[in-house]
């Protein structure tokens, strides 16, 4: 398909972390941006935020994803989706109550999208790299290739017992899998074609309400009580880590995955690097040295990252290029001093 360079898109969970920076650059690239939205009065702060843009930003609700016709009215006049919408809780007592919820919602979008989304040329679904890593062989760099059949194995086999963080992984898994299966059932009925990002974890200035900082999303409220609050031991600051990515790298990957022709039917593994907790406060310290100092006998040259990604498609095929720690750090300090919180 045609890359798109104008016209409306669904961006769907348009109030989260990573979604609102979707909506930002969306609208300053010259679109128009239909926000799905849980409640009509999530729209308030959205609206007040980008008011300059008058009714080039609208919304509806849709209170449940996973019900079937839910983004039948949605997708309607579109002409490109960013899926980001995904039920996300670690509280269950099988994988089924993460696994069914995101394979519907995902199924029920593309659904819609071929049934009614008669103008939609290309779907961006969200997913995340715990669809491509598997939790055995940590000395294995990973890329678009590879898929976390790992933890689908554990939740199929476990049950119940399965761990929070197996069924979650699994969950992703198989909600990617889902929309790819679903393009090669359909694709001679369907007029679009899909695009998959898989990110790690995601740090960076909030640009979303938050009214407090309790009130954090899940990464930056990690982020903010380990390296403004001092809240990690010296243990899980020299060991404890994973990859990463700036929440705008992030969004520019899926406004990218628009306009880019050569993006069409592509998975892209979206992460910048690796760090463990330490790392993140050294960054930090270099802009406010009165910040925690965290573990002194750290050395960055001997900590050993797992689970690492070797992909440069983000770069080669879109030519997103990704912020370093500090400048994510910098942003991230000058974010949280603007709403009072540091």
């Amino acid at each position: 398909m045609p890359a798109i360079k104008s016209g409306k898109v669904l961006v769907t969970g348009s109030n989260g972390y990573i979604s609102v920076w979707i909506v930002k650059l969306l609208l300053e690239a010259g679109f128009s941006v239909r926000g799905t939205i849980r409640t009509p009065d999530k729209a308030a702060y959205l609206q007040k935020l980008f008011a300059s843009y008058g009714d080039k930003l609208e919304f509806v609700v849709v209170k449940d994803i996973t019900l079937p016709g839910a983004f039948d009215e949605a997708v309607k006049g579109v002409d490109a989706i960013e899926h980001l919408a995904s039920p996300f809780h670690l509280r269950s007592s099988h994988p089924d109550d993460m696994i069914i919820p995101a394979v519907q919602g995902t199924h029920t979008i593309l659904q819609s999208a071929l049934e009614h989304g008669a103008n939609v040329k290309r779907i961006v679904v969200t997913s995340s790299v715990a669809s491509v890593d598997e939790l055995v062989d940590y000395a294995k760099v990973y890329t678009e290739d590879d898929w976390n059949d790992q933890s689908v194995r554990e939740a199929k086999e476990k049950g119940k017992d399965c761990s929070p963080s197996h069924s979650y992984r699994a969950s992703k898994a198989l909600a990617e899998k889902e929309a790819w299966k679903f393009v090669e059932k359909h694709k001679g009925q369907i007029g679009w074609d899909l695009v998959t990002i898989c990110p790690p974890y995601v740090y960076g200035p909030v640009l979303q309400e938050v009214k407090s900082a309790d009130a954090l999303n899940t990464s930056m409220a990690s982020w903010y009580n380990t390296v403004v609050k001092g809240a990690a031991d010296d243990d899980t600051l020299a060991n404890v880590g994973g990859s990463w990515v700036d929440v705008r790298d992030v969004a520019a990957t899926h406004v990218m995955s628009l306009t880019v022709e050569g993006a069409g039917n592509k998975r892209f593994v979206n992460a910048a690097g690796q760090y463990k907790w330490q790392d993140w406060v050294l960054a930090a310290r270099k802009i406010d040295p009165k910040l925690p100092a965290g573990n002194a006998s750290y050395d960055p040259e001997k900590a050993v990252h797992l689970n690492v990604f070797g992909s440069t498609r983000v770069q080669d095929i879109l030519g997103v290029t990704y912020r370093t720690k500090e400048e994510t750090a910098r942003d991230s300090l000058a974010n949280l001093r603007e709403h009072g919180w540091y």
